[in-house]
This record gives structure tokens, C-alpha cells and sequence, in this order.
């Protein structure tokens, strides 16, 4: 699953990032979203997500939010 559509409150395990863009995926992984690190999505609106990851919150876009995969823990 996307981190755009999990569950808000949740703890889950990235998987994977999934992209072409290297630039994304760098910039992702900069933002500490690399797999196996845990992620929280504190709440999500109508084209945004507000994720948790390494005691950081960052608001970014449906498209970013899309590229990243998730599982349950």
C-alpha cells in the first residue's frame, strides 16, 4: 500500500520508494524515507500527507506520498 492511503495513527514499515525520478528518491531519502525505517501519518488532506518519520513532520504532496510503500508492522 501507498503511505497516501494508510490509516492515520498507524506505525508502518517503509518498504520501498518507487520511482523513476532520481531526484525524488534522493530527496525522499534525505527526508530519512528509505526502507525499513518506521513512518506515521499524522493526518492526511484533500492533496497532502503529514507524515512522522525519525521524530520529524513533513507535509508533502500526493505525489510523493504515492511513491512511497508501506506495509503494516
Amino acid at each position: 500500500m501507498t503511505l497516501f492511503s494508510a490509516q492515520e495513527g498507524k506505525e508502518y514499515i517503509i518498504d520501498r520508494i518507487e520511482t523513476d525520478d532520481g531526484e525524488l528518491e534522493d530527496f525522499l531519502f534525505s527526508l530519512g524515507c528509505y526502507s525499513g525505517e518506521p513512518v506515521t501519518v499524522i493526518a492526511r488532506q484533500r492533496n497532502t500527507c503529514v507524515m512522522s518519520v525519525k521524530d520529524s513532520r513533513y507535509c508533502i504532496d500526493r505525489q510523493l506520498s504515492q511513491a512511497i510503500r508501506v506495509f503494516d508492522i
